[in-house]
């Protein structure tokens, strides 16, 4: 039995949502979205998307001057994902390295958000989930994105912080535009991921008639 396993069973949920979720009320985490219920345990996540993967984006050392000195801590930056239309993108920061890493993944799992993905693309229309769906943008500091949809086997035309984010959320085809200082990490893969997110923020007239 695995570690992460054994501290889910012994997981005492603070929240209503997580007892709901630790009594297996609730079984899904595409419910905890339909309700627009609130995600503030990581446990949450751990239960409802056990095949989640998550990978270090960047760590940087920062300094602070207090007091007592200069203060050197470890800022990471993780981004997770099921690979199949969930993402989070999370950061955090410790004096080690280690504790750095769990503060960022923790954060990733609470933004987790699900990412509509579809053939957008007018070349190649083939219906399946391998793009998005229609053009979205995403923006943070000086970063700003652009996803347009691209025909299957157009691979991520992206830079490898994009790369990262869209692979993570199922995307394997996209165009992207980018403009703004992309060597900042974390505002890069904090663009990409505010533009996955906008995919299923965004409604249209047909899924109003559905609703």
């Amino acid at each position: 039995m695995s570690s992460q396993r054994v501290s889910l069973e012994e997981w005492e949920p603070r929240t209503r949502v997580g007892r709901l979720v630790k009594e297996g009320k609730i079984t899904s985490i595409d419910e905890i979205f339909k309700r627009n219920l609130p995600i503030l345990e990581p446990e949450i996540v751990d239960m409802l998307l056990p095949d989640l993967d998550h990978e270090v984006i960047d760590v940087t050392i920062v300094q602070k001057m207090t007091d007592a000195g200069r203060i050197t801590r470890y800022r990471a930056v993780v981004v997770v994902g099921n690979h199949d239309g969930y993402v989070g993108l999370g950061k955090g920061k410790a004096r080690q390295f280690r504790f750095a890493i769990e503060k960022a993944l923790r954060n990733a799992k609470l933004n987790i958000t699900p990412v509509r993905r579809g053939c957008g693309s007018w070349e190649c229309s083939c219906g399946e989930p391998h793009s998005v769906p229609f053009t979205v943008k995403g923006k943070s500091g000086s970063v700003e994105i652009i996803l347009k949809p691209a025909p299957k086997g157009t691979g991520l035309v992206a830079g490898e912080v994009a790369k990262k984010v869209l692979r993570m959320a199922g995307i394997r085809d996209v165009w992207t535009f980018t403009r703004g200082e992309t060597r900042t990490s974390y505002n890069f893969a904090r663009a990409t991921y505010l533009a996955l997110r906008a995919t299923y923020k965004f409604v249209t007239p047909l899924d109003w008639q559905r609703t």
